[in-house]
């Protein structure tokens, strides 16, 4: 038990850059790893990139520096801070309270649903580390034994059936829950100070690795062109806001809560302009990885999702010089982004069970 804890002082982040690692670890996830390479490439590359940085850059100058100054002022929870805000109007406590509730039941329910895909990365990481990864069993499609995607994706189908995650699930969950028990300072501002950096240094060093690859070439020019007759499409612009504000993690909840920890001399703006600016980056990098990966083969990447990850990305790393190493560098990264977003989830949820008295306060 730190010192702060035993005297019943609010714990907090100990270092500015610990606070806008543990914020980048909130939005750094699958919407990044899974959803971003796939939008890029199906709404035109550069095309789709350009309204994403100006959303990105909106929702950071406003909704971000917006629910960090919202929590610091509030030093709550979602829950308490909706009740004071409400309460500082003249108005009922309880009301604002029961909004609060709200950001905190969806970050539950999206807890839930994320655990089990944290359940399937730890798997799949285990996996690239003792082959079973990139040695699905063979299947059996049209009467011929066959290997390839159709392996891949009964290895996935077997994982992700009724019970067959269980055990994984629960390892993922005492992981986060672990961290989460350690506190802020001690916990999750540690261990994103040691997963995020590596997250970066890994998907860094398989975009180099993948720039060098026969075809890739063509990938990264997709990611960079740009036809203006592609904005007329206004699922281009629809689509690149909701990334932006998914991605940002604003929903009154995570980056709330975050703040809520952080010291009063900290400034916000540059805080917010910080998450928002590496958020991009491990976006930009799933993208240089995930596309010229895709183009070294010449398949388009039409789909993402659980799908793009389990599946043919791992049949295609099975293809590649190296492949063995490349799905360990992989999965271990993904793994990393998967779990300081389930801790983020977690946190507003699980704190009036780790202190009872923070419900509100």
């Amino acid at each position: 038990m730190t010192k702060a804890k035993a005297n019943g002082a609010r714990d907090s982040f100990r270092s500015r850059w610990g606070f806008i690692l543990a914020c980048i670890g909130s939005a750094v996830g699958m919407g990044n790893i899974w959803m971003f390479p796939q939008r890029v490439s199906r709404y035109g590359g550069g095309t789709f990139l350009i309204p994403y940085f100006l959303f990105v850059f909106l929702i950071a100058s406003s909704g971000v520096i917006g629910e960090m100054g919202f929590g610091r002022a509030t030093r709550s929870g979602p829950i308490g801070a909706f009740g004071k805000a409400f309460e500082s109007r003249g108005l009922s406590r309880r009301t604002g309270e029961g909004l609060g509730l709200i950001p905190v039941l969806g970050s539950l329910a999206l807890a839930i649903g994320y655990s089990v895909v944290v359940g399937w990365i730890v798997k799949y990481t285990f996996g690239a580390f003792t082959g079973a990864t990139l040695n699905p069993p063979m299947v059996e499609v049209e009467g011929a034994m066959t290997g390839g995607v159709p392996a891949f994706g009964a290895a996935f189908g077997s994982i992700a059936a009724s019970f067959g995650n269980n055990l994984w699930l629960w390892i993922g969950l005492v992981i986060a829950f672990v961290i989460l028990l350690a506190g802020i300072g001690q916990g999750i501002e540690k261990a994103n100070k040691v997963m995020m950096p590596l997250f970066f240094f890994l998907f860094l060093g398989l975009a180099v690795y993948l720039g060098f690859q026969p075809g890739a070439a063509d990938g990264y020019k997709y990611i960079f062109s740009f036809d203006i007759n592609g904005w007329k499409d206004p699922r281009v612009w629809v689509y690149a806001m909701g990334q932006a504000f998914f991605s940002l993690s604003i929903a009154g909840n995570g980056t709330l809560i975050y703040g809520s920890y952080l010291s009063d001399g900290e400034d916000i703006v540059s805080s917010a302009r910080n998450v928002a600016l590496f958020d991009t980056l491990a976006a930009m990098l799933a993208a240089f990885v995930i596309i010229p990966a895709m183009a070294t083969t010449g398949a388009q990447l039409d789909a993402g999702g659980p799908g793009l990850m389990f599946i043919f990305l791992p049949n295609l790393f099975q293809g590649m010089p190296g492949g063995s190493v490349i799905v360990i560098v992989f999965f271990v990264a993904v793994l990393f982004a998967g779990m300081t977003s389930l801790i983020n989830l977690f946190e507003a949820p699980s704190l009036p069970c780790r202190r009872p008295s923070a419900w509100t306060a």
